[in-house]
């Protein structure tokens, strides 16, 4: 019998410490509010570096050039606290790997298109010039860690760079005709001798597909086909191979033979090592479904253990002891959970709230109740919503104000591009590659001030409060549209009416009980719940929290 009340009063006390004991905090991945800059357009932090390579400026005005932006500016921006004040906990960067030196034809021959965006990598184990220095990348990075924000890569696994004329001219691949030097948008191809086999010592037929002369074409599967007429990686192969040509012939190369070793596991080994060197938090992985699962595994173990080695050797620069993270872009990938989840990938983009995000509140409610019920179901995943894409279009920007409103408060993670919150106008849409339009320069003499602070304020309120990506959605009124999230994992609730303005009564019932003291995060001004309902004074936006002080 005394035995039993031992096990009686142990067992009371672990429910006392359990019923007493403070919810789990939230992780980042639990509530990702991700900016992604397009490092070349945001801000020139050194303008020493903007010309690397000889890459020159395009009289035709520069809509494919490098326009100077690079790692020092972000840094820039960084110590004013421009991301801290839009409520970010993650900066998505464009990859900042070498890229091919010079440019090919853009379009249907109308501009040309350098590298600016990261996409064609030429030595994935240097940092392009035109980027900066492993010093200003590990400022940029340390100063992001001091304020609680992650860098994540962009990388890509599929394809590296095209053959273009100043890259094969520097590294002396002998397949250009004399006169390459001053090729033209309309004469570019006429200097490059595709059918010369010497085309074997470029990346070489045992690293790529490229349909060139003693190189196997591409599939017809998404995983070895050539896409955009890019060179294919063969990371599906296990054959052992030496280090490529070209980077063979590259002095200043990091990269090294490997012995036993694919296409994949160079590509993985150079991947990870930014992580091991810098601390780099996660990866934004392109073109996933061109790259077969194995392969997404393994970078995604070996970037792991690089992450863990650097926080160990790095205590005082850590964020956390979060895992290594990482999202992946599928074209035409939605809300729901799919195979790529367990590919080693935490989140996947939504490419459909894109098109939702202009419809009106109420049907806007339908979205959220959708999403916040598959995030509920069955395994755990996130995925990643954008209202602005450098790959589809511009959010209308006579309409930002209500689609960002919709993108800040939607369950799951979110990815705000640079300069939505600021208004920044499209740039020009050359023929044949409207996209270009997307990828203008930050506008930072013609912000949008007004649209600016509604982004900051939202932002804030969102980093706060996890119930907003993780909270199960109930709407509480269809006029005006009122809703609550309540997270109770994480004991964290939120009212939020995202159009009222005036004098307006906000039902709260059964999120915040009569007599509890609320805060509108918007305004900031403190009200008392009475008969289940706040009587607010709204300036468009209200954003109710528990008022704890």
């Amino acid at each position: 019998m005394r035995m039993n009340k031992r096990w009686l009063a142990l067992l009371l006390s672990l429910l006392a410490a359990q019923a007493f004991s403070a919810p789990p905090s939230p992780g980042f991945a639990d509530n990702p509010i991700v900016y992604f800059v397009m490092t070349d357009r945001f801000v020139n932090g050194n303008p020493s570096n903007d010309r690397s390579y000889g890459r020159a400026p395009d009289k035709a005005g520069e809509i494919g050039t490098f326009h100077g932006g690079d790692l020092a500016g972000i840094t820039q921006k960084l110590k004013e606290g421009y991301f801290r004040s839009l409520g970010v906990n993650a900066l998505w960067i464009t990859s900042p790997v070498e890229q091919i030196h010079g440019w090919v034809v853009g379009g249907n021959r109308s501009f040309k298109h350098y590298a600016y965006h990261g996409y064609w990598a030429l030595d994935y184990t240097k940092l392009d010039a035109n980027m900066g220095t492993r010093e200003e990348l590990r400022e940029m990075i340390n100063t992001a860690h001091a304020q609680g924000i992650r860098v994540l890569f962009d990388v890509v696994m599929n394809h590296p760079g095209y053959a273009d004329i100043r890259t094969l001219a520097e590294y002396k691949v002998p397949v250009l005709w004399p006169g390459h030097e001053d090729a033209s948008l309309r004469d570019y191809h006429s200097f490059i001798d595709y059918n010369n086999f010497d085309f074997g010592t470029w990346w070489g037929p045992g690293w790529v597909r490229a349909g060139l002369p003693g190189y196997r074409d591409g599939g017809r599967d998404d995983f070895t086909m050539q896409l955009a007429y890019l060179p294919d990686f063969k990371t599906e192969q296990d054959k052992p191979v030496d280090l490529p040509p070209i980077l063979r012939n590259k002095p200043d190369t990091g990269a090294r033979f490997m012995p036993d070793t694919g296409v994949r596991g160079y590509l993985v080994k150079w991947l990870s090592d930014w992580v091991r060197e810098f601390g780099v938090d996660g990866f934004r992985c392109d073109t996933v479904k061109h790259v077969e699962p194995a392969s997404w595994l393994a970078l995604k173990r070996a970037a792991s253990a690089a992450l863990a080695e650097w926080k160990n050797n790095n205590p005082d620069k850590k964020i956390d002891d979060a895992p290594f993270w990482m999202t992946g872009e599928v074209w035409a990938h939605g809300p729901e959970r799919s195979s790529w989840h367990d590919a080693g990938f935490d989140s996947m983009i939504n490419f459909a709230f894109q098109a939702r995000a202009g419809e009106d509140w109420n049907s806007l409610d339908a979205v959220y109740r959708q999403y916040a019920g598959l995030q509920s179901q069955g395994k755990p995943h996130d995925v990643l919503s954008y209202i602005s894409s450098h790959d589809t279009y511009l959010f209308p920007r006579d309409r930002l104000w209500h689609g960002l409103s919709a993108l800040l408060l939607a369950p799951g993670g979110v990815d705000l591009f640079y300069g939505d919150e600021s208004a920044r106008p499209p740039g020009a849409a050359p023929d044949g590659d409207p996209q270009q339009a997307t990828r203008s320069p930050m506008n930072w003499a013609s912000m949008d001030a007004a649209l600016l602070e509604h982004v900051r304020r939202l932002g804030r309120f969102r980093a706060k409060h996890v119930a907003l990506a993780r909270g199960s959605h109930l709407r509480l009124s269809e006029k005006p549209y009122v809703f609550a999230r309540v997270d109770e994992a994480h004991a964290d609730r939120v009212v939020v009416a995202p159009d009222v303005n005036g004098n307006v009564v906000i039902p709260v019932r059964g999120v915040f009980a009569n007599g509890a003291r609320v805060r509108d995060a918007y305004s900031g001004r403190q009200f008392t719940v009475q008969h289940g309902a706040v009587a607010a004074s709204s300036i468009g936006t209200v954003l109710l929290e528990a008022d704890t002080k």
